[in-house]
């Protein structure tokens, strides 16, 4: 009982010890953002917690500050199209991989999520090749699609999975009462399937917001997403509304991570 007990306390020990040192290099950056004087390091007004050394100067500089919401406007529309596109493709494309019947079903898995383990910058430069000779390059439809390619594979996984514990027995029972495969789908197997489309869509738009490699090869100075304007920020100008910016990125990562959690709970 005891061995068990130490060996239950050492163990929580080192995981405690692997979270602190995975996790203390993001979180510092949150105190850091209230920093009154332009210093990526605490101030010795902010170790003695003297309210004249924190400001949300940093915050009012993002909002006031039109190259930080011009990016913001371009992570979102292009987020939020590329995760569009993304889910209606990746699911189409895991319900004929769901099916015994498709056939190759593996080497078009492979194919489809070939983008999740290229690495990016190899695919970044494929994709300018390719949407320059369409004439897409530095313009919003061609980061849509380039971003839609990188999300799709998350969608695809995630639907998999969700299918393969879909009972097809309520889709012959929907198509012997009479309903036809658009309507089955609607009405029968998407609000099954729904959590984990729903995650596909989460991980996708997180992929879209976060990147920004793709951004570098194909966007212009209209196209600057928030990473696109961070890696400005830190190559032509430091600034520490940098870490403000970050900041918002944490909460937003935190609040994909829970919904995320809660769509698994409820689909389990």
């Amino acid at each position: 009982m005891i061995g068990a007990r130490v060996g239950r306390i050492g163990y929580l020990a080192f995981c405690t010890c692997v979270f602190i040192f995975l996790v203390a290099p993001i979180i510092v950056i949150v105190p850091l953002s209230f920093n009154a004087e332009p210093y990526f390091t605490f101030t010795e007004g902010m170790l003695r917690l003297d309210p004249e050394a924190w400001s949300l100067r940093w915050y009012r500089e993002i909002v006031e500050n039109e190259a930080w919401t011009r990016g913001l406007v371009n992570s979102l529309v292009i987020g939020v199209s590329a995760t569009l596109l993304a889910t209606v493709l990746g699911t189409l494309a895991a319900l004929g991989l769901s099916s015994p019947a498709m056939p190759a079903r593996r080497f078009i898995t492979g194919l489809l999520i070939s983008p999740m383990v290229t690495p990016v910058i190899i695919a970044a430069a494929g994709m300018f090749f390719f949407y320059t000779n369409l004439g897409l390059a530095q313009t919003h439809l061609g980061l849509i699609l380039a971003h839609a390619t990188l999300g799709l594979p998350f969608v695809v996984i995630t639907v998999v999975a969700t299918l393969s514990a879909f009972d097809r027995n309520l889709t012959r029972a929907a198509a012997s009462l009479g309903a036809g495969p658009v309507r089955t789908f609607r009405t029968v197997q998407l609000p099954l399937i729904a959590p984990g489309v729903i995650s596909g869509a989460l991980f996708a738009f997180a992929t879209s917001f976060d990147e920004v490699v793709v951004v570098l090869f194909m966007g212009g100075l209209e196209q600057r997403t928030i990473p696109r304007q961070m890696w400005a920020g830190i190559r032509e100008q430091i600034s520490p509304a940098i870490l403000a910016v970050a900041t918002f990125l944490i909460v937003f990562a935190l609040a994909l991570l829970f919904t995320v959690e809660w769509l698994r709970r409820r689909a389990s």
